[in-house]
């Protein structure tokens, strides 16, 4: 009866996505977000992908702003739980031409040009055949994000924080398609972007220096696997600059920001001196998965992106996204085992509390060590 019951709460969200109230088709495109975001509905979806498609098709081309965003989520979320295939492919075919007709248009609205900018990138990891369509693909974000490069003459572009943003999500998707790319190609990007790439560190906005300190990252991993042996002419002074950004203490920039860019740019500069990646563990149910490189980590974050909270339960279940993180098939685990492999919640409070009083005295032992410099 419940199955029964969120199937037709979901029929009836498909329903409304042609409603003439914005507002109605606005929560049915958030219904099916968030739907599509924690649970696996292939078999449901696959019968209706085209009704969806066509739903995000008149969205995408019709709606306002915050509806658009909407519809070139779902859009992604879609591909996600089809997978790589045909039926993924008949849907990014009908919505890529709109994607870039948005994210081209100097006209159209800013946040669905971000939008679509963040969406084209993951669409076609997920559902573009063709190599040389993502190689066309990439230069479309190239047009975007060279525009935040210095100039020739060392000046820097006058870009407000709303264009900034739509240029870091095209860096962000262009990175992500650059772990896809032939060795050939790499070496290729290497030669016409790898020098001009660091000048975006001087960026104002925090989100753009972050994006494209990771992207140099990034390039480092992937043209060091092709030819190990490469060398970097600027290879001192991008460690200076990254150094200093690791380090950053200047005050008219705000404390949370830097503490974001700090901890990011320690790990930059360890990628770039030494090759070297600090590794993360992502536990779900019964298994983990390791972070060990920076192509993990794009491929990673820009699935997350669009799944959220629903992540770890697709890494448990969906095929699809297994598959792209090498999981293997998923396992099934009845529920009497993963109740038993469970603690229990006495057991929970118990390791709380006790973590609780060891945390308070070792601050009470720190505070009795520290001088009154009120009294100097």
């Amino acid at each position: 009866m419940a199955q029964e019951d969120f199937q037709y709460k979901l029929k009836v969200y498909i329903d409304s996505t042609v409603d003439k109230s914005a507002k109605t088709r606005q929560g049915a495109l958030d219904g099916l977000k968030t739907a599509m975001a924690t649970k696996i509905l292939y078999e449901f979806i696959s019968e209706r992908r085209m009704t969806i498609t066509d739903s995000i098709e008149r969205c995408l081309k019709k709606g306002k702003g915050v509806e658009q965003c909407a519809a070139a989520s779902l859009a992604c979320l879609l591909c996600i739980q089809l997978g790589s295939g045909i039926e993924s492919e008949e849907v990014f075919k009908t919505l890529k031409p709109i994607f870039k007709t948005i994210l081209n248009d100097g006209a159209a609205n800013i946040q669905a040009r971000q939008a679509c900018a963040t969406s084209l990138g993951l669409c076609t990891l997920v559902a573009e055949d063709d190599i040389m369509d993502v190689y066309a693909t990439m230069e479309c974000f190239e047009s975007l994000f060279t525009h935040s490069y210095v100039r020739e003459d060392g000046s820097r572009p006058s870009v407000n924080p709303q264009t900034t943003q739509l240029h870091t999500n095209a860096l962000l998707s262009w990175a992500l398609l650059l772990t896809i790319c032939t060795g050939s190609h790499i070496r290729a990007i290497v030669q016409k972007h790898l020098a001009k790439l660091p000048r975006l560190l001087e960026n104002d906005d925090v989100n753009m220096r972050i994006a494209a300190g990771e992207t140099i990252a990034l390039l480092f991993e992937l043209i060091r696997d092709v030819d190990p042996e490469f060398d970097y002419d600027d290879w001192e002074q991008l460690c200076e600059q990254l150094n200093a950004l690791a380090t950053d203490c200047n005050k008219h920039r705000a404390k949370t920001d830097k503490r974001k860019q700090r901890s990011v740019f320690r790990d930059v500069l360890k990628a770039v001196e030494e090759g070297d990646f600090q590794s993360e563990t992502i536990r779900f149910a019964t298994e983990r998965m390791v972070i060990d490189s920076w192509v993990k980590k794009r491929t990673y974050d820009a699935f997350r992106e669009f799944v959220g909270s629903g992540m770890n339960y697709h890494l448990q279940a969906n095929e699809f996204i297994r598959d792209v993180f090498e999981l293997g098939p998923p396992m099934l685990i009845d529920s009497a085992a993963l109740k038993a492999m469970k603690s229990s919640r006495l057991e929970r409070h118990l390791y709380n509390a006790a973590a609780f009083k060891a945390r308070t005295k070792a601050r009470n032992k720190f505070r009795d060590k520290r001088v009154d410099v009120g009294e100097f």
